[in-house]
């Protein structure tokens, strides 16, 4: 048997336990409402009552059962990719310079496949296989460019070079 402090503050009962359910249904008691059990001293809220707890849950009297916490996972795109690019772009402008842009297009190469693989186990929270992508492109184009200004500057000295060997 319990006794309820109702809404108005006043006292009622002694109730059965399946009155105090069918008030938690009615919406007439919640989860804060104050109770009483019998043989105690101690007024506690309905929570509190174990007995009360399938009740509370299934009347949604301002009780809930906690479901799952969950974080939002941030994305962010991937600090290697961006080196990528940024790496494609200095061995394109250095390479077309001079022949320094060989540092660039290995490191570039290297962080785009490294980046790419990130980006491939963690797609929840790594971005940025576009970004890889474009510097991986970058690199290689400046890798192929490299080759083929390498052959030509050998195809026309070759004469000159040919000139020099036989001097020797």
């Amino acid at each position: 048997m319990y006794k309820i402090i109702g809404a108005d503050g006043r006292e009622y009962g002694p109730i059965t336990a399946d009155q105090v359910r069918v008030w938690i249904a009615e919406g007439r008691a919640n989860a804060q409402t104050r109770a009483l059990a019998e043989g105690t001293i101690q007024w506690k809220p309905l929570i509190e009552f174990l007995e009360f707890a399938p009740a509370l849950a299934s009347s949604g009297a301002g009780w809930r059962t906690p479901g799952p916490v969950t974080m939002p996972r941030t994305t962010r795109t991937n600090s290697l990719a961006l080196t990528s690019m940024i790496m494609g772009i200095f061995s394109l402008t250095c390479g077309l310079c001079c022949c320094y842009g060989l540092p660039f297009n290995v490191l570039g190469l290297i962080f785009a496949l490294v980046s790419l693989v990130q980006i491939r186990k963690d797609p929840l929270t790594q971005q940025g296989k576009g970004v890889a992508i474009a510097g991986l492109v970058l690199c290689l184009l400046s890798l192929a460019l490299a080759a083929i200004f390498s052959g030509l500057g050998l195809a026309l000295n070759m004469p000159d070079l040919m000139r020099e060997i036989r001097k020797l």
